[in-house]
């Protein structure tokens, strides 16, 4: 199963714009992203390596990730976005950690520092947020990316502010791209009657059962939008 991941990276703007598969040999292409074996996830399940709002791969963008609690269990985000997202769908969460970029380990979100606005590209959303566990690190790396340094409530204040405006962009990308997914679905897939209650769960079903052949990691994607929104 891990080998089969490695080539699923999907690598791809914050919006999805664009991606492409990513081999264990290649360094990641962009900021956010690390190798598996650099990244800690959190969330247990078939669908673990997956964002479980919007189905993308964690450790792709990994130094934006956050993790929380929801109903006893640890979901792991690709982004503050996709937090914010299941708050807004009614999720009490509790026990949010975020990734701290320089030591690439999650920390405690109400501790850490949020460097808001830097040139470095964000993920679901176009104004990058990413977070340190000390106040120097935050520091220089908005000294040489740009940005402005904020705590937790006021990033997460800024990211629901955002949400409504950001979503509704994302929601066309993925519509157009479920509609890529259908027609990729018809060309290489096996006939899938299951239902799914997330992009991330239509993905590893697919890895699981070998479902689909000769997917990319942006095809995966586009497929496994099409069938949770089918």
């Amino acid at each position: 199963m891990k080998k089969v991941l490695l080539s699923l990276f999907v690598v791809c703007g914050a919006l999805m714009a664009n991606s492409t598969t990513h081999t264990p040999k290649k360094m990641p292409k962009m900021f956010q992203s690390v190798s598996i074996s650099d990244a800690t996830i959190l969330q247990d399940g078939k669908s673990k390596m997956f964002c479980p709002k919007c189905g993308m791969t964690l450790p792709m963008f990994y130094k934006s990730n956050m993790s929380a609690k929801v109903d006893g269990k640890v979901k792991q985000y690709c982004s503050i976005h996709c937090l914010v997202d299941d708050m807004s769908s009614g999720a009490k969460v509790s026990d949010i950690k975020v990734v701290d970029v320089a030591s690439l380990k999650f920390v405690d979100a109400k501790s850490a520092y949020f460097v808001v606005g830097s040139s470095k590209k964000g993920t679901m959303t176009k104004v990058s947020k990413y977070a340190f566990a000390t106040k120097k690190d935050a520091l220089d790396f908005a000294s040489k990316f740009g940005g402005n340094v904020m705590d937790f409530e006021q990033t997460l204040a800024l990211s629901k502010k955002q949400f409504a405006k950001e979503s509704a962009m994302i929601g066309k990308k993925q519509a157009m791209m479920a509609k890529k997914g259908k027609m990729i679905y018809n060309a290489k897939c096996q006939k899938i009657d299951e239902k799914f209650n997330s992009t991330a769960e239509a993905k590893a079903y697919i890895i699981e059962h070998k479902s689909c052949q000769g997917l990319n990691g942006k095809q995966l994607q586009a497929v496994g939008l099409y069938l949770n929104n089918k």
